[in-house]
């Protein structure tokens, strides 16, 4: 752990795109830190910015997002740095390592506390999966149809909800939707995946059947396995606590 006096901050700029061995670089440069015992690390993206090619690149339209620039920035000792810097120089071929002196005034480190581990319950039993086929631009009353319909599961009380995006696919008109680099897509195809008691499955199935115009609703008997983890007696004293 860093200790408090002199130090060093390098902050280093990529591309994103920029790739080492198959490795986008800016993951290849936090592993190599990481395997050097570097006190610790950070890797952020850009919105936008432009660097020595005088490009700009900007998440605001997607064919410029390709280059967008990488900020990784750490602190260590001058003597650590130095013993970095050599191997970081011939990684970068393409980018910017700034160097600068710099002080730590405080360097703290909270102790974790191991959880007791604590056997999870099983619970098995008969459920039906219900999966909702629709559109990511369908609409319920002005807002996105899926997560009307999440909302709606949630206040009849069913246990979960999943929603998938697609990245391809058609249905019954036969029109083919799809994302690409080049392609962007309103109408994706969006399921949505429900499992739980065959009863409460099955309200609300009639509770979601009056809100879909264009869509597919797929019932289907199963066997559920649930794992569900107990609350470890230090914390669940905690809850209690609090919740006095």
């Amino acid at each position: 752990m860093l200790q408090k006096g002199p130090a060093k901050k390098v902050t280093i700029f990529v591309n994103e795109d920029a790739q080492s061995h198959a490795t986008p670089l800016y993951e290849a440069i936090l592993t190599f830190l990481l395997h050097k015992g570097v006190a610790g690390a950070t890797a952020t993206r850009a919105m936008a910015g432009f660097g020595a090619h005088q490009v700009m690149h900007t998440t605001k339209i997607e064919v410029l997002t390709e280059h967008l620039p990488i900020r990784i920035e750490f602190i260590e000792t001058p003597e650590k740095v130095n013993e970095l810097l050599p191997i970081l120089y011939d990684m970068v071929t393409d980018g910017l390592i700034e160097v600068q002196d710099t002080q730590v005034l405080k360097a703290a480190k909270k102790e974790r506390r191991a959880a007791p581990k604590v056997p999870h319950q099983e619970k098995r039993g008969k459920a039906t999966l219900m999966r909702i086929y629709l559109g990511e631009s369908d609409k319920w009353h002005g807002e996105p149809l899926y997560d009307a319909i999440v909302n709606r599961l949630r206040m009849i009380d069913v246990a979960g909800a999943t929603v998938y995006r697609g990245v391809m696919g058609y249905g019954a008109k036969g029109h083919t939707h799809k994302q690409s680099f080049w392609h962007l897509s309103r109408d994706l195809p969006v399921m949505i995946s429900v499992i739980d008691e065959p009863e409460k499955v099955a309200r609300a199935s009639d509770a979601i059947e009056e809100m879909i115009g264009d869509g597919l609703i797929v019932l289907s008997d199963v066997d559920m396995i649930r794992l569900v983890h107990n609350q470890p007696a230090v914390e669940a004293a905690d809850a209690g606590g609090n919740a006095r």
